[in-house]
């Protein structure tokens, strides 16, 4: 009998250390095994929570279509494998990597634990097609500039996706009942989550790759447009593989009218790529998640300024672009990609906040936080990162809202107060006179800060971090 430990791999099919287990057959049939983890839970939002569970519940369902169910159990992993394990008469326990401090603290408890008991223990890397160190530089160095990485990884053979065990392979066990948020100790979320499960998963890749990856290029800054994959959650909780998604987008390139949507396709796998490569940098450099990823010669002089940083969060800032992004995230625990950047730069660089304010509050209400993307995301547009925006490159928000939804459709979904204003209004507002605004729409607020004046200010702030002020 063997164990395999479900972390962020919340599906049967395409699952690379749940295949090599179910191949074992030296150690006979496999018991799917899942924890909830205080140490892990501590780090958690409602939303991800929410979307969690009821991944888990369509896995468990999966497991008893195959004749067998998801043993659920609580505490500490390093304790409860090595139980689970002596219940069951387990000689293994398999289980797929993950990539943060946190986790790879966590392993290391548990390699030692099952060791100790004379437990046979392997992992696997399933949530990325490059395991962490495989793509390197001609130095043999991690790459720290994703253009070179991407090159590289574009041209690295992928593997077909791991088929799911067979009935046969599993252990016809009773599994535990998947608890609710409050059982956890949460509270349901404000936000609507989206369904979660490898049916969701691949209804959304599907739909996907049928049609918007083929003018994904080209729209993908629109938030209006609707044109990303919006898979960021699956492959966070790993309700599809990335072997399948990778497939299927080799099936929509051939299948593209033209060399334009071929690129389109190649542009979307290229966001693949980025999640190996942050995840490479988080794996290299854990100390990130608290620290930046580069060093300034001096302290950067972020400001302490709590209303701004709250007015930020309610989406209250009187930049339209910003506040709708915000408020996306309120009511979807969800903001589409280029609404980030200009969210967290506006935070950083016309606020003057620390970006992990930004952070910590993502990671609190975003359904899809991935610790390496969404660390690598926030220093990028603090130019605290590896291959980071430029600090003298600064996002101008109106200007970003001009170009990215020009007639103010993104806008006036999640800011109606704006509403019935004309689209040239909404962005030219934080331009507009005090008695304009409050004619034009005497709800929404004025603007918090002078975005040239911060600018400026944001300058003068990096050149004293760089010692160019000496």
């Amino acid at each position: 009998m063997q164990l395999f430990w479900h972390r962020r791999d919340l599906r049967t099919a395409d699952n690379l250390g749940l295949a090599a287990a179910a191949d074992g057959d030296e150690f006979g049939d496999v018991v799917p095994v899942f924890c909830f983890d205080d140490g892990v839970m501590e780090h958690a939002g409602p939303p991800r929570v929410a979307f969690m569970l009821d991944a888990l519940d369509g896995l468990r369902e999966r497991y008893r279509d195959l004749g067998s169910d998801l043993v659920v159990r609580y505490g500490d992993p390093s304790a409860v494998l090595p139980r689970l394990a002596g219940e069951y008469d387990a000689d293994r326990v398999v289980w797929n990597h993950d990539y943060s401090g946190l986790a790879d603290e966590r392993d290391r408890a548990v390699r030692a634990a099952l060791s100790d008991t004379g437990i046979t223990h392997e992992q696997f890397h399933d949530a990325v097609h490059h395991e962490p160190g495989a793509i390197r530089t001609n130095a043999g160095d991690p790459y720290a500039v994703y253009t070179y990485f991407w090159k590289k990884w574009r041209d690295r053979e992928k593997a077909d996706p791991a088929p799911e065990p067979a009935p046969g392979d599993l252990a016809a066990v009773s599994g535990g009942a998947i608890p609710s948020l409050s059982d956890l100790g949460f509270d349901d979320p404000d936000a609507a989550v989206p369904p979660a499960g490898t049916a969701a998963a691949r209804e959304r890749l599907e739909s996907f790759c049928e049609a918007d990856i083929h003018r994904y290029e080209e729209m993908r800054d629109y938030p209006a447009e609707g044109a990303t994959s919006k898979l960021s959650p699956h492959l966070k909780f790993g309700t599809i593989g990335v072997r399948e998604v990778f497939e299927r987008t080799e099936a929509a390139r051939a299948a593209a009218d033209g060399e334009a949507e071929r690129e389109s396709v190649v542009e979307f796998q290229g966001q693949l790529a980025w999640r190996e490569f942050y995840a490479q940098v988080l794996s290299f450099n854990p100390e990130v998640v608290t620290k930046n990823y580069k060093d300034y010669a001096n302290p950067i002089e972020w400001r302490d300024d709590e209303a701004a940083l709250e007015a930020w969060k309610r989406g209250e800032t009187g930049y339209p672009i910003v506040d709708a992004g915000m408020r996306q995230l309120r009511d979807e625990a969800f903001m589409h990609n280029r609404v980030r950047m200009i969210v967290a730069s506006f935070l950083t660089k016309d606020l003057l906040l620390d970006w992990r304010a930004g952070y910590d509050h993502f990671r609190e209400r975003l359904v899809d936080h991935d610790t390496a993307n969404d660390n690598g995301g926030w220093q990028w547009a603090a130019s605290t990162g590896t291959d980071a925006q430029p600090y003298f490159r600064i996002f101008n928000p109106t200007t970003q809202g001009e170009r990215y939804d020009p007639d103010a459709e993104y806008i006036t979904e999640y800011v109606p107060e704006l509403r019935g204003v004309p689209a040239e209004q909404i962005h030219a507002w934080p331009d507009l006179d005090a008695d304009e605004r409050a004619e034009r729409a005497p709800e929404y607020p004025d603007p918090i800060v002078d975005h040239s004046e911060r600018r400026e200010h944001a300058l003068a702030m990096f050149e004293r971090a760089r010692g160019e002020d000496d």
